[in-house]
């Protein structure tokens, strides 16, 4: 594989990381600074776990371990 290709391919995964961060970071502002109903708020983190396995399937359990953790987190912490 050349330099090249491998920076493409190393800028891609960048790429579709931030994205998913993005959406992370939209669903925690939805937990914390929105009035979305709780069943509003799973769909969205369903929907977010489904990107996770579309994107990343491999790292479903880190998904778990770090998004999942930090929502039950939020909500406790915002909503409870």
């Amino acid at each position: 594989m050349t330099d090249l290709w491998q920076e493409w391919l190393i800028e891609e995964e960048n790429e579709k990381l931030a994205a998913f961060q993005r959406k992370a970071d939209r669903v925690a502002f939805l937990i914390v600074a929105s009035d979305y109903e709780r069943i509003d708020v799973e769909i969205e983190k369903a929907e977010l776990r489904e990107e996770c396995a579309r994107l990343f399937p491999d790292k479903l359990d880190l998904y778990e371990m770090i998004y999942e953790s930090r929502f039950r987190r939020l909500w406790e912490q915002f909503r409870d």
